[in-house]
């Protein structure tokens, strides 16, 4: 119920098109966000999911995520509060209505990191973002990216393998993604990243510029 109800906010809301990103953890789509939101920080605006999982190092609750316990989030969801929510390795993820509505009210591009889950889930909306797929050149470069984070247990790390492996499939699916990027060498992927969002760009560039 909530879904179709949520399809009829997004449908009557103004502003630019959202953006959705996803691909396996390791691809490299935090490293990509980062640097696109540092050169266009005028142009998108980051949706800051939630999840109950706890920070790892560095991390700060806001701005990485919304840090919230599996009580809150299970209300939240039950509530409405979410587009899509989804659960990986013991811990619930998701999107709120309201963080992606702050960013388009700011006529920012919204960006979405999602998993396939909710991929599938905005899909039933109106939101009609763009969806653009990051994948590691190879599962073997991707073992290796996870393995060097340290920040996983062997246990969890073969989940996120297998997570994967079937996301890996999924994203080459026809008619799923708009874009897919093969993130081997930074800087070539963030080209691919930067022409594929050109035109977006440009439009909130000119709409901010005049008003």
């Amino acid at each position: 119920m909530y879904m179709r109800s949520f399809a009829r906010l997004f449908s009557a809301m103004a502003g630019p098109r959202p953006v959705v990103f996803s691909g396996p953890s390791g691809a490299g789509k935090s490293t990509l966000l980062k640097k696109l939101m540092k050169e266009y920080d005028s142009v998108f605006g980051f949706s800051v999911s939630h999840t109950t999982r706890k920070p790892r190092p560095g991390e700060e609750n806001g701005k990485d995520y919304h840090y919230v316990t599996r009580e809150a989030m299970q209300a939240a969801i039950e509530r409405g509060d979410f587009i899509e929510s989804a659960e990986f390795s013991g811990n619930i993820y998701g999107t709120s209505k309201a963080a992606v509505q702050d960013v388009r009210d700011k006529n920012l591009i919204c960006i979405l990191d999602i998993d396939i889950q909710g991929v599938k889930n905005i899909k039933r909306t109106d939101l009609h973002p763009f969806y653009i797929f990051i994948q590691p050149p190879s599962m073997a470069v991707l073992e290796k990216r996870l393995r060097d984070r340290k920040t996983e247990s062997e246990e969890s790390l073969q989940k996120r393998l297998k997570a994967a492996q079937v996301e890996m499939e999924l994203g080459k699916e026809p008619g799923v993604f708009d874009v897919l990027i093969i993130n081997e060498n930074l800087e070539d992927a963030y080209g691919q990243l930067k022409e594929a969002l050109l035109g977006e760009i440009n439009k909130v560039k000119k709409v901010n510029v005049s008003s």
